[in-house]
């Protein structure tokens, strides 16, 4: 199912405060976050878990830690976004 989905990723900065606004198909989400400040999320499958993201190059790295950690690795280009989770 999760081949299937389209998905639009809008990325928006407002002061040192990023936000992450996700649409799909599927489900919408939204992430406020600062450079590596640790934060509660609710990720789009309902798991509560905490986020800390850094920067590297064109890439966002975003590490959760919960009942499942996992790091997703979002690579900006100017014409598409390309996001690999891995289970840790």
């Amino acid at each position: 199912m999760g081949n299937t989905v389209t998905t639009t990723i809008e990325l928006t900065k407002s002061g040192d405060t990023y936000t992450l606004l996700t649409t799909s198909t599927f489900k919408n989400t939204t992430i406020s976050f600062k450079i590596g400040e640790e934060f509660e999320e609710e990720t789009a499958d309902g798991r509560k878990v905490k986020s800390t993201i850094a920067i590297e190059g064109n890439k966002l790295i975003q590490s959760q830690k919960g009942d499942k950690n996992s790091v997703i690795a979002r690579e900006f280009s100017a014409d598409e976004v390309k996001a690999v989770s891995v289970a840790v």
